[in-house]
């Protein structure tokens, strides 16, 4: 079975596209993969390997016909245990939770659907993601896959870590104080959170409006192609702001007008790792340092 673990969502599809690839190929090669490497690491919670081929051949069938379903169409995806899903459970990486399928999908996932996405399992995330660290009492402890000592942080570590053992180019998250930040950077991978308002979330968070749903992924271009999908309108919603984002085209726009705001301490009295502080003052180029500060 071959892997694809280093080619992008967007180099994916055009090979779909091409028929150089079958959807239920690339379901295959995740699913094998969970088998072979997530054992370590415990990236997912929940597996359906029925529910997950029957979803790819779905998508070879279109593909055959010239028929295919907007921007996902046979993308292997994972999904965080947040999120509702139509024959899944949703844990919320909680034992006080009832263990029943959802009848309705979450507007992201419903969104998905419609964009003809593989959902290749539900991934761990920490109780009710209240911390950064994923060690839900119902799925145990995910772990890093750079370095199974590390945490790939919270609390949406199961995505982030699916995404960067390359088992899915894509991922479901959310984010209230840094759940999906957090583990992108954890594990070196791209996560974001989207403004509030701009992606639907239905039922509401534990957090309030604190919460909002985004992708991770390996690259600033799939990001943004998830996010074209994650952010479509929805009526169950009513804080979505009904504006029509098209983020892989503002790629090429540059970031000349824009400004960026940087504080090693916010204000703080805290201590900040002197090689951390030296390597993000490096990272700066030189044309902006005389503004960022201020």
């Amino acid at each position: 079975m071959e892997s694809y673990p280093r080619l992008t969502a967007i180099e994916l599809l055009a090979r779909l596209q091409r028929s150089e690839v079958t959807a239920v190929e690339l379901a295959e090669s995740a699913l094998c993969q969970i088998e072979s490497l997530d054992v370590n690491v415990n990236a997912f919670f929940q597996v359906d390997r029925d529910k997950t081929l029957e979803m790819a051949r779905a998508a070879d069938e279109r593909y055959r016909a010239w028929q295919t379903m907007g921007l996902l169409d046979g993308l292997p995806v994972a999904v965080k245990d947040a999120f509702d899903q139509i024959s899944w459970t949703t844990r919320d990486g909680s034992k006080l939770t009832k263990d029943l399928p959802a009848k309705l999908d979450a507007p992201t996932v419903a969104a998905c659907r419609r964009h003809g996405f593989v959902p290749v399992g539900k991934t761990n995330m920490s109780e009710f993601g209240w911390k950064a660290v994923t060690d839900s009492p119902l799925a145990g402890i995910t772990r890093n896959p750079w370095n199974l000592d590390k945490t790939p942080g919270g609390s949406s570590g199961g995505s982030a870590a699916a995404v960067a053992m390359g088992i899915a180019p894509l991922a479901l998250a959310a984010d209230s104080g840094g759940s999906i930040r957090i583990p992108a950077s954890f594990c070196g991978v791209v996560g974001f959170k989207p403004t509030h308002g701009q992606a639907p979330m239905h039922p509401g968070s534990h957090y309030g409006k604190l919460s909002q749903p985004g992708p991770i992924a390996h690259t600033v271009r799939d990001v943004a192609l998830l996010l074209e999908v994650m952010t479509e309108s929805d009526p169950s919603d009513p804080r979505l702001q009904n504006i029509s984002q098209r983020y892989r085209e503002e790629l090429s726009g540059g970031i000349r007008g824009l400004r960026i705001a940087y504080s090693p301490t916010l204000g703080q009295d805290v201590e900040v790792d002197p090689e951390i502080s030296a390597a993000v003052e490096h990272m700066w180029p030189i044309s902006l340092r005389n503004w960022v500060h201020g």
